[in-house]
């Protein structure tokens, strides 16, 4: 059954709360400067490198809008991306299947014929995008968990949707990350098209305390994202790396497990999100050829308190995240906003937060950080992916199994 929440009422009243009327923000469309949303006790005493870093001012959405939950009926999605007519395709993480929802709610059958995936713990059918041409072609790409001799990797493979909708025809693994691990974690696992046509895919370092350093390797491709093309070859125009056998495929290098990535609608840059350990959540803007920083300097500690490495945060030729969260929301796939129908949403960038459960929004001018603001916080879900339609509204999938219509009332 559908339901229909004005989530707008609940930020209205909050905000009688927290500023005046004399705290708008003429430069973001009239949204409306709040304390900062995030006032849980972090886990670290660690200061950031630069002001507005983390804990940055809250921002407000003045324009009234609703969220609708089409459908509560996905098992486990993932992946969320609209097709041409305006449907949707998802996705579903351990089943390794896809299917289309229409904005009416309608659930189509299990689409079929997707190589196998291990959907253990944190794998199975992961992040998809569509082809450029997919209107012609019909052409769909994803991400899986693949068993293989010696454990598990992230996969990424293409097939195309048959004219009935029921199969993916002729589904092709094209890429396969190395080394292979018994790890169940640490897929990464999105993918996305760049303004050249290229691929971007993120992997994990898989977690375990063995492969963690190879994420600072350039001879392994786990803790990377890599730019590949529609065969699965490495990307003309990657960064030359000194290390002998570095991976011509690899982008970016340095990260721990990234499971977003979108394109600024300006500035065609990707961005992408990244899990830390306990504190340490990332957003990055991605540079080519350049080190992120994992394991060796991170904003968090491990799970047991301790400190990971040195416990250092800044180390030359290492990148800064843009921004980090302390403790963590636990940042999934994204989106940049580029529609019209909220005026205050104009390019900025939306988060699905998984054990934050809700979706965070974050205002960028020049690169940095300047406003953060958490919408459907009180739908209790774990957000997992959003996408933008082409009518110009939101739409994001839940562990839980929901997809959400957000979009101006």
């Amino acid at each position: 059954m559908k339901k229909l929440k004005y989530i707008f009422i609940l930020s209205s009243a909050l905000l009688a709360f927290s500023c005046s009327s004399d705290d708008k923000d003429p430069e973001n469309g009239g949204g409306t400067v709040t304390n900062p949303v995030e006032n849980g006790q972090a886990n670290t005493q660690y200061k950031p490198a630069f002001t507005g870093q983390t804990r940055i001012n809250g921002m407000t959405t003045n324009t009234e809008y609703k969220a609708e939950i089409i459908t509560s009926a996905l098992t486990s999605p993932w992946g969320v991306k609209v097709l041409p007519d305006g449907r949707l395709l998802v996705t579903q993480k351990t089943t390794g299947t896809m299917r289309i929802v229409t904005t009416a709610g309608v659930v189509s059958e299990p689409i079929t014929g997707l190589p196998a995936v291990n959907p253990a713990n944190q794998g199975g059918l992961l992040g998809l995008c569509l082809d450029p041409d997919f209107a012609t072609n019909r052409m769909i790409y994803w991400v899986f968990s693949e068993a293989v001799a010696g454990g598990n990797i992230s996969s990424v493979a293409k097939g195309k949707l048959a004219a009935n909708e029921k199969t993916i025809e002729n589904a092709t693994v094209i890429y396969r990350s190395s080394p292979a691990n018994p790890s169940d974690l640490h897929y990464g696992g999105r993918i996305l098209f760049d303004q050249n046509g290229n691929l971007v895919v993120s992997t994990g370092e898989r977690s375990v305390l063995q492969t963690r350093p190879l994420a600072q390797s350039l001879t392994a491709s786990l803790g990377k994202v890599i730019k590949i093309t529609k065969d699965g070859q490495p990307a003309s125009g990657n960064p030359t790396f000194p290390t002998a056998g570095a991976l011509p495929e690899i982008f970016t290098y340095g990260h721990r497990n990234p499971q977003g990535l979108a394109m600024h609608p300006v500035t065609k840059e990707i961005w992408e999100s990244e899990h830390g350990p306990r504190g340490g959540d990332e957003i990055n803007r991605l540079k080519s050829g350049t080190n992120y920083g994992w394991p060796t300097i991170t904003y968090g500690i491990e799970y047991s308190g301790q400190p990971i490495g040195d416990a250092i945060q800044q180390k030359e030729g290492m990148e800064q995240p843009v921004y980090y969260w302390d403790p963590v929301i636990s940042p999934s796939g994204m989106t940049f906003y580029s529609g019209n129908r909220v005026p205050e949403w104009e390019n900025n960038l939306f988060i699905g937060a998984l054990s934050g459960m809700h979706i965070a929004r974050l205002v960028i001018r020049d690169n940095k950080v300047v406003g953060e603001e958490r919408l459907l916080a009180s739908e209790g879900q774990r957000f997992r992916d959003i996408t933008q339609g082409g009518d110009g509204a939101l739409y994001a999938v839940t562990d839980q199994g929901r997809l959400y219509k957000i979009d101006k009332k």
